[in-house]
């Protein structure tokens, strides 16, 4: 039999909110999940691909809104010569009534809802074993049934499922180690594509998570990929290439800094050069600086962040080592200089408690600041 090939993309979360950033960069990033399913069938299309599996999750929840729906369907349909093979996740299960209906009545040739636990014939010699979700939160292994599932010898057998094979952590977007990691070798499967996880991983030579093809947090590095599966034979191990295709870049930098080094030289070469206008960075700064490296470093911070599409970073972890010369900075004497000694001597005092020190260190901080932005 010849070769075969196709793209498996998962975790799309269409409609997904993005609550816990500034309004300002909602609308886009949202936008951008709808918009990546065209970069899918674009990179389908120009691979000479005929079909797409996506691994579950395609929207975020079992309630989108009908226009998030009605425009994924849309690409699809522009894209009639690819088989969209769209399976339930935990997300927009098979209680997702308004998705499904909706799917229905578009009656899409090409987009087949996966709402079964069956065989099904993708094309001549090609067998797809999906295994839909239930419901948000399954508790059985969904992919058992492969092991039981006959096909005819020289066959192709994929299988296609949505949870975890390992305990990712306790994420509210997964839904738990349930599936077994060698359940491609216990169902003869020549590839099982998987979804929930959302950065790409490889299981086995067999078992992939393909992860979002559009990263939504800065739990997963760099841009969103779909993976490209080839199968030259069945029965032979399949060519996996993980091939970038997400609008947006999201970095987890951290910078550590003492007293002895160049802090501000030190995040010019840390932060991304290219791509900043689609690119999301967190920045975490710790180690120690003198008072007038950290006011240059944090104005450094704020002026590099206006370049990127967000930006946000956390100080708490850097600490400020201040001599007498720099408390004469702030007044030489009266009632300021008492003052800053009375933080400086709070901030470094064991026997008070953790929060106590670090309101002291940062009142201390920000008086430094204060003093050093007055007119001379």
């Amino acid at each position: 039999m010849a070769g075969f090939g196709l793209i498996h993309v998962s975790d799309l979360h269409v409609g997904k909110t993005f609550g816990r950033l500034p309004g300002d960069i909602r609308g886009s990033l949202r936008g951008c999940r709808i918009d990546v399913v065209d970069g899918i069938a674009r990179n389908a299309h120009g691979r000479g691909l005929r079909h797409v599996l996506m691994a579950g999750d395609t929207f975020d929840s079992e309630a989108p809104s009908l226009n998030d729906i009605r425009k994924t369907l849309e690409i699809m349909k522009d894209y009639a010569g690819i088989a969209w093979w769209v399976l339930p996740g935990n997300h927009d299960n098979l209680r997702a009534d308004i998705i499904w209906d909706e799917f229905a009545r578009a009656g899409l040739a090409n987009v087949h809802v996966l709402a079964r636990p069956e065989p099904v014939e993708m094309e001549d010699g090609v067998w797809l074993l999906p295994s839909p979700c239930l419901n948000r939160h399954p508790h059985e292994d969904p992919t058992a049934w492969m092991d039981n599932c006959a096909a005819p010898d020289g066959e192709y057998r994929i299988g296609l499922a949505h949870g975890g094979v390992v305990d990712f952590g306790g994420s509210e977007d997964e839904t738990g180690g349930v599936i077994s990691p060698e359940r491609a070798r216990d169902a003869g499967l020549d590839y099982l594509a998987l979804g929930d996880w959302h950065g790409m991983l490889k299981v086995n030579g067999r078992t992939f998570y393909s992860g979002t093809p559009e990263h939504d947090r800065f739990k997963h590095e760099g841009r969103g990929k779909l993976l490209v599966v080839t199968f030259p034979s069945p029965g032979a191990l399949p060519d996996v290439e993980a091939v970038p295709v997400g609008t947006y870049d999201w970095r987890g930098e951290e910078l550590e800094v003492s007293p002895s080094m160049d802090a501000v030289e030190r995040l010019g070469n840390l932060l991304p050069g290219a791509n900043k206008r689609h690119c999301l960075v967190r920045l975490k700064v710790s180690g120690r600086v003198h008072p007038d490296e950290r006011v240059r470093l944090l104005q450094a911070i704020r002026d590099a962040g206006a370049d990127f599409f967000h930006f946000e970073w956390d100080d708490g972890a850097l600490a400020t080592e201040y001599s007498p010369d720099d408390l004469d900075s702030i007044a030489s004497g009266g009632a300021l200089r008492q003052a800053a000694r009375e933080l400086l001597d709070r901030a470094g005092d064991a026997s008070l408690a953790a929060r106590d020190r670090d309101v002291a260190s940062a009142a201390l901080n920000r008086l430094y600041g204060m003093v050093r932005e007055m007119p001379e």
